[in-house]
């Protein structure tokens, strides 16, 4: 799959190279996406503040997640297909049941956008990365930060190599906790 700046999302044959299916729904564009584990359903994040949650098969928006006041610029899955977590220029992360479509918890602590998200191979935490050069570690079940790292610049991406190691350019973080 493929998030765009012309609004759309895409699902891609890696074969042949060749556009699937094209989602269209959100009024701008297109930050990031991530994919259930199952396969089945999709979550996009966008710069009109919502995400949507996709099912795959049908080519259509289940229902659209709205709580953020800003951009969302990114979004991870939890390993059992039930959780995302959001990434927002409003300096907040949010943690999302996707059968219900509502935020359980908003995660603060940024002072400036959070641009990345990735979650534990486990589902019980996930690593922020934002603008204000920290990484902050949270722990998903009660939205309580575990973990503050400090980095030389604004941090754009970040993902965990397992349950206790961090990927950030250029350095991985070790054995965090």
């Amino acid at each position: 799959m493929s998030a765009s700046g012309d609004k759309t999302l895409k699902v891609w044959d890696l074969d042949s190279g060749l556009a699937l299916r094209t989602l269209e729904g959100h009024s701008a564009s297109v930050n990031g996406v991530a994919v259930t584990p199952d396969g089945k359903r999709a979550v996009s994040a966008s710069g009109d503040k919502t995400l949507k949650v996709w099912d795959l098969d049908r080519g259509v928006a289940l229902r659209t997640l709205e709580g953020h006041s800003a951009s969302v610029n990114g979004v991870a899955v939890t390993p059992d297909g039930k959780r995302a977590v959001s990434a927002s220029w409003d300096k907040t992360l949010k943690v999302w049941d996707l059968d219900r479509g509502v935020a359980l918890l908003t995660l603060e602590g940024h002072s400036a956008s959070v641009n990345g998200v990735a979650v534990t191979p486990d589902g019980k935490r996930a690593v922020s990365a934002s603008e204000d050069k920290t990484l902050k570690v949270w722990d998903l079940d009660r939205g309580a930060p575990l973990a503050t790292f400090t980095s030389d610049g604004a941090s754009y991406s970040c993902a965990f190599i397992n349950d206790h190691k961090i990927q950030t350019a250029p350095l991985p973080i070790d054995e965090l906790y």
